[in-house]
């Protein structure tokens, strides 16, 4: 029913006889929209109505993209609508309701019905601030940017007080290991540990009930008693006794992950985290009326402070796992870390720890190896590289420059300028290598160094620059070392630079000057 029709409708039903509150309720509209509509004479709701139709509307300019969510998926829900309207365009600002009445409209006008599929949870009083954290897994099947399906794994938690929430995913099934990491990625995003952690009975914590006295696995029972943690099982069948966390489960379904296209398992936690700061802890709660990370401001003073890293977690088995991407490097915190050349291809995962000086280690998932360590930047988008990583050693060139950088004190140097003479002598660059590698077998490595500097210095690219440049530097030692030796010094006639003095003119063959005086013979 448009504006126009209820006012006539009201103005109806009242000449009829019936009260304010009874055309309200036959109408299912509120009171307050009865005395609204009442409040104007015909001739100024006419002037409303045509106002709201040609009245351009804050999410105007986003109305197609807005109508082919609805179209492609229509059981999407307006609220995730406004997730992903705030995901693309992080500078528009729009209130809940403003999207959810646009929605509804759209829905109306272009007769896209949605779908829904209900379910009921029994209410639960909240416990007190920091005494409770409720935990579940989920999974859900995405669809991957080659149309391809995936399955996809999760583990949520979320303080009952408050209703804070951190989730983890992993492309595969968790592990007992991957859970405790979890916990403990969680109590970092906490900044703290609830007094009760309240489970599902997962195989990966629980292996018996055991008549309430419970039988966990061997590696969560030994976290627990580190960790000093009070655990709750809820029993079989008895989903309400941890209805926060069910809801918190279908939100991550419904609302973060629907028709979400999936890449790897890197950028998807990634995108999960924000969705957490942006939607998830920022949302109004529909039943606190609150938002949770307002609430959790106070909630995380109720909490018991985490410890440092647990002894048993050091172990790079316990550490976090990431994908290698084809151009072997993996992804954390939002940049990118290399790995040698060929990692790719013989590891599909490895395993990461961050060091208390944010240094990013990176081990060979089964044997432990450290493949790589990196300083972890301030920023974010950046391309970590170690320079190591860029050359194959099986190859025959790439090892010949390691070879000969190796040889000087300073290597990082060496291989910038072996780097340049390989892009100046691509087709010579084994000559050049030979030549150099000579002078570092016969002199020492601070006459080496500091050709190396000269060369530099100078924008001098080649090996027989530096080989001459060596020889430079040895006649300056000589004649240095001979002026001392003399009781008086001679000084230069004039001001010509030892440079130009230690030159060698270029010298013909006699044959060359013989050739010329017989040609001037014959004129």
């Amino acid at each position: 029913m448009d504006k126009w029709e209820m006012y006539m409708e009201i103005q109806q039903l009242l000449k009829k006889g019936f009260s304010k509150t009874k055309v309200a309720d036959k109408l299912g509209v509120s009171r307050a929209t009865v005395y609204r509509h009442l409040k104007r004479s015909p001739s100024e709701t006419a002037e409303w109505v045509e106002s709201l139709q040609t009245r351009k509307k804050k999410l105007d300019p986003y109305k197609e993209l807005i109508l082919n969510w609805l179209r492609e998926h229509p059981d999407l829900s307006a609220a995730q609508v406004e997730d992903w309207l705030m995901e693309r365009y992080k500078e528009l600002e729009v209130g809940e309701s403003t999207v959810r009445a646009y929605v509804r409209e759209l829905r109306v006008e272009y007769k896209i019905a949605k779908e829904s599929s209900p379910r009921d949870y029994e209410a639960i009083a909240d416990s007190p601030m920091g005494e409770q954290v409720q935990v579940d897994f989920g999974h859900t099947k995405q669809k991957t940017s080659g149309n391809k399906e995936v399955k996809l794994n999760f583990i949520a938690f979320v303080l009952s007080n408050s209703r804070y929430k951190y989730k983890e995913w992993l492309d595969r099934p968790f592990t007992t290991q991957d859970v405790i990491q979890a916990h403990e990625n969680a109590f970092q995003w906490f900044s703290g540990i609830p007094g009760e952690l309240v489970y599902d009975q997962d195989s990966l914590i629980v292996v018996s009930e055991n008549g309430g006295d419970l039988i966990l696995t061997k590696e969560f029972q030994h976290y627990k008693q580190t960790r000093k943690l009070n655990l709750r099982v809820c029993r079989k069948a008895d989903p309400e006794s941890k209805g926060k966390i069910e809801n918190v489960v279908g939100f991550i379904k419904y609302n973060f992950a629907k028709y979400r296209v999936f890449n790897n398992i890197d950028s998807w936690n990634e995108q999960g985290w924000e969705w957490l700061i942006r939607t998830g802890n920022r949302k109004i709660h529909n039943t606190t009326k609150k938002r949770p990370v307002e609430v959790f401001s106070l909630e995380k003073q109720h909490l018991r402070p985490v410890s440092g890293n647990i002894n048993f977690l050091n172990n790079h088995e316990n550490s976090i796992t990431r994908s290698v991407h084809k151009d072997n490097t993996i992804r954390y915190l939002s940049n990118r870390y290399s790995l040698p050349l060929g990692t790719f291809h013989m590891n599909e995962t490895v395993s990461i720890k961050e060091t208390k000086d944010r240094e990013l280690l990176i081990y060979h998932s089964e044997t432990g190896e450290l493949l790589a360590k990196h300083q972890i930047p301030d920023g974010k988008g950046q391309l970590i590289k170690d320079r190591k990583h860029t050359r194959d050693r099986t190859k025959g060139i790439d090892a010949f420059i390691d070879t000969v950088a190796n040889r000087f004190q300073e290597t990082e140097t060496a291989y910038d300028y072996l780097d340049k003479l390989r892009e100046k002598y691509p087709r010579y660059i084994r000559d050049q290598l030979q030549m150099i590698l000579k002078e570092t077998k016969q002199n020492n490595e601070q006459l080496l160094t500091a050709a190396l500097s000269e060369c530099i210095k100078r924008n001098l690219y080649s090996a027989t620059d530096f080989s001459d440049i060596i020889l430079y530097l040895k006649r300056q030692r000589q004649v240095h070392d001979t002026t001392n030796d003399k009781a008086e010094t001679v000084s230069p006639l004039n001001s010509i630079s030892g440079w130009i003095i230690e030159t060698e003119a270029q010298k013909r063959n006699v044959d060359a000057y013989t050739a010329l005086l017989e040609e001037g013979d014959q004129s």
